[in-house]
């Protein structure tokens, strides 16, 4: 008996080595759902389409594969729209599965219609609308390679619902090309590595395109055979250890001062796989003024859009990387890095009563270093950046380029999926955890060990800080003091949890989340005026911080 459509979507999937979907059912995908009942392939249910989406957006960073996500159509569709954008912010391989209505009907404003091709255009790496069951192997074999080769990023894959159930005639095998890695300019090397032989106050400036293009070994490689010194992007964390000599720290507007400083007297700055955005830079025209740009990136139309780059190196990063030179004349600069770094360094020793979470959250990793923190976002994720450790990138889930508030209960999700027995945690705050705690319905279905730690301070506090500094304290919609008891909120999911209030409490704290087996979540109460620092206000340059208020 012939296969239908849908279940040539499930075989085409098996074929890519799928163990794990993300997802939602609903009408227009019902033959699809039918079909995965005599597969192999795991489907985790979430509980609202976008989870699914960022819990497959966290599995694909930390597998470094292409995820798979899936919806009906309509509804189902747009609320994955959100974890789209952010796996195409972030770079994040990414193949999307969308119910369509029948094709008969397309285009009639029919029951849960909705245009999802072109929703989704700006956000994705590339779209396809399958209107022959034939074409279903190949359109599922293309999607994984253009998801995955060069720069990665989403792709989205609609399926309208006659063409599940259609029987296809013949189907032919899709050969999966050899991704072709372009070599760098011999022109552009040499002339980078001329820049670098004369440079006297060079910077590595690393960014998520390293991890992206397994080139983290290569990255670490050169940085040490060098000795120049390491700043990263927030979605760059762990491309060298964050305890590293040579690392000065995460760059731009939550930066530490020592990287920002070093980036702005540099005289070359060797830019890998980061994008110059505006977070990290600041105003754009007082970014390391004084330096002249090499830049490796694997997309072209990253070489110049911002920053012009003397020496342009596209292609494959250990490519470029192995073919820099090592052997230079930095000691002074080296020498001056390291005092701002010793000058700079975090302290630890905030005065007053409430719990100090950048010290809480320095013990969490000292005490777990092998732990994944998935973050949500917020001012606890930028206290995540500066004070956790991570010795490898795939330890540190962000949504760094859209920011998605409510990332990280289903990236911890994903990131538990991912890698079985691994130690997770979220770190969550509570305006965050608020925009997808129904997930805590799939922590419970699955029994996923991860623990989440819930920094609350009764108010969208990054907002609150904002218009505090730059509003003359006009708050505006930030309390949140009416929230609910997140610990009975838990219970009434079945997972346990636990509440902290003082100091005292906190290595407790951290010792229950290190050593209990199953989830958790740890609410820790905060002050609610607390603020990150040091900070750059909007429009100035880098080497225009804000340190603590005096109170």
């Amino acid at each position: 008996m012939s296969s239908k459509g849908a279940e040539l979507v499930v075989r085409a999937l098996e074929q890519q080595g799928v163990e794990h979907i993300f997802g939602y059912p609903g009408g227009a995908i019902m033959p699809v759902y039918d079909a995965l009942l005599n597969s192999p392939i795991k489907h985790i249910l979430a509980r609202h389409e976008q989870g699914a989406a960022l819990a497959a957006d966290a599995y694909a960073r930390v597998t470094g594969r292409p995820a798979v996500c899936m919806a009906t159509s309509g509804p189902g569709a747009t609320n994955l729209v959100t974890g789209i954008a952010n796996a195409f912010m972030d770079s994040v391989p990414l193949v999307i599965i969308t119910g369509q209505v029948p094709t008969v009907v397309m285009g009639t404003d029919a029951f849960q219609e909705v245009d999802v091709f072109g929703i989704t255009m700006p956000i994705v790496k590339h779209s396809f609308i399958v209107r022959r069951a034939e074409d279903i192997p190949r359109t599922i074999a293309q999607a994984f390679q253009i998801a995955a080769e060069g720069r990665p990023g989403p792709v989205l894959v609609d399926l309208p619902k006659d063409i599940s159930n259609a029987v296809p005639g013949a189907t032919s095998i899709f050969e999966m090309r050899r991704s072709q890695h372009d070599s760098p300019d011999p022109a552009q090397l040499e002339i980078a590595r001329e820049l670098i032989r004369n440079a006297k106050r060079p910077v590595l400036y690393g960014g998520g395109g390293i991890p992206m293009a397994g080139a983290v070994d290569a990255f670490r490689a050169y940085a040490r055979a060098s000795g120049i010194p390491v700043v990263l992007t927030l979605k760059g964390l762990g491309s060298v250890p964050t305890r590293d000599e040579n690392f000065l720290g995460m760059l731009g507007m939550h930066g530490n001062r020592a990287a920002n400083q070093a980036i702005q007297e540099s005289d070359l700055l060797i830019c890998i796989g980061a994008r110059f955005d505006d977070r990290a830079t600041g105003r754009l025209d007082g970014f390391a003024p004084k330096a002249r740009v090499i830049h490796m990136d694997a997309d072209p139309s990253e070489i110049n859009k911002l920053r012009h780059a003397d020496a342009g190196l596209l292609g494959d990063l250990l490519e470029s990387l192995a073919a820099m030179p090592t052997e230079l004349s930095i000691e002074p600069w080296r020498r001056w890095c390291a005092e701002r770094k010793a000058e700079h360094a975090w302290r630890y020793d905030a005065p007053g009563e409430y719990i100090y979470v950048p010290d809480m959250l320095r013990r969490l990793t000292d005490a777990a270093p092998d732990v994944t923190i998935a973050c949500d976002v917020g001012q606890h994720q930028m206290w995540v950046a500066q004070h956790c450790h991570f010795d490898r990138p795939e330890q540190h889930l962000t949504s760094a380029g859209l920011g998605t508030m409510g990332y990280g209960v289903p990236a911890g999700i994903g990131a538990c999926l991912a890698r079985p027995g691994a130690r997770v945690v979220t770190v969550s705050g509570d305006g965050s955890i608020m925009m997808n705690i129904q997930e805590l319905a799939t922590i419970k279905r699955y029994g996923l060990d991860l623990k989440i730690l819930l920094v609350d301070n009764s108010s969208l506090g990054m907002v609150r800080q904002w218009q505090q500094l730059f509003h003359q304290e006009r708050y505006s919609e930030v309390d949140l003091s009416d929230n609910p008891d997140f610990v009975e909120v838990a219970k009434s999911f079945g997972i346990p949890g636990f509440r902290i209030t003082r100091r005292d409490e906190v290595d407790g704290a951290i010792r229950r989340l290190v050593e209990t087996e199953g989830p958790l979540l740890a609410h820790v109460c905060i002050d609610p005026k607390s603020n990150v620092w040091p900070l750059v206000p909007p429009g100035q340059s880098n080497d225009v911080m804000m340190e603590e208020l005096s109170a």
